[in-house]
């Protein structure tokens, strides 16, 4: 598939993407609110990768070098907030819980960005900014690993997440002790390995997902024994079954 690059867009306002679609690396003064009201998107970043439903948020605090891509047709909606505008006081970017209402406003005040009365979108921004307080951060997130023996092992089950060798095995394979590698993970990616395995195959079942893909076909691509327990683990992390993401 053929990838179609775009020019940075502007802190707020609406972006409509194509499947494969990517937005270049660039930064804003603001922070800003990425939003993807249909569709998956990811957020790249020096130091890891976000990616989210539309029952979740990716905040980006100004000033972060950051890269974009859509998995299906993707509606992107940004909100771009001034520097002294953070509630949730988040220096690093963050997967952020996103109900009902908080979606509304969000789409509400993209809409038109440049239009309408600025007196009544200084109140609904001050809404959406009471609603933000109320949106947990989210554990979804695969961190860069730095130590080459660690980002052999994480390259391996990026190229197969269904690929379900212990780390010992999986060591041995790149040359490291399973002792080291544990190590590695808690102190560069702040997580234990087993932990990093299933955001790595949560981050591959929202692509698959994207792209139509049976959620029985997704669960055993991913490494999961059974539609049943894949599904189960998904509602867990996003608080939606599956089949809302198709």
């Amino acid at each position: 598939m053929s990838i179609s690059r775009h020019t940075p867009v502007a802190p707020t306002g609406l972006r409509r993407l194509e499947a494969g679609a990517e937005i270049g690396a660039h930064h804003h003064d603001e922070h800003q609110i990425v939003y993807a009201a249909r569709g998956v998107l990811s957020v790249t970043t020096g130091s890891g990768r976000w990616i989210a439903p539309a029952t979740q948020a990716i905040w980006v605090p100004a000033g972060t070098v950051h890269e974009h891509r859509a998995y299906g047709r993707t509606d992107m909606h940004l909100v771009g907030l001034a520097v002294d505008m953070n509630p949730l006081a988040l220096h690093a970017p963050a997967v952020l819980a996103v109900e009902p209402l908080l979606r509304e406003l969000i789409i509400e005040y993209t809409r038109d960005p440049d239009g309408g009365d600025q007196a009544e979108r200084d109140r609904l921004r001050a809404v959406l900014l009471d609603r933000l307080r109320y949106s947990p951060r989210q554990p979804v997130h695969l961190p860069t690993p730095r130590d080459p023996r660690l980002a052999a092992v994480c390259a391996l089950l990026h190229d197969d997440p269904a690929d379900g060798r212990t780390l010992a095995q999986l060591g041995a394979q790149v040359g490291a002790g399973e002792r080291t590698l544990s190590r590695l993970f808690r102190t560069e990616l702040h997580m234990t390995f087993p932990q990093w395995r299933t955001q790595l195959r949560l981050h591959h079942a929202l692509i698959l997902l994207a792209e139509n893909t049976p959620v029985t076909t997704v669960a055993h691509r991913c490494g999961w024994a059974s539609a049943s327990a894949f599904i189960d683990v998904f509602r867990r992390t996003f608080g939606h079954t599956p089949g809302r993401n198709r």
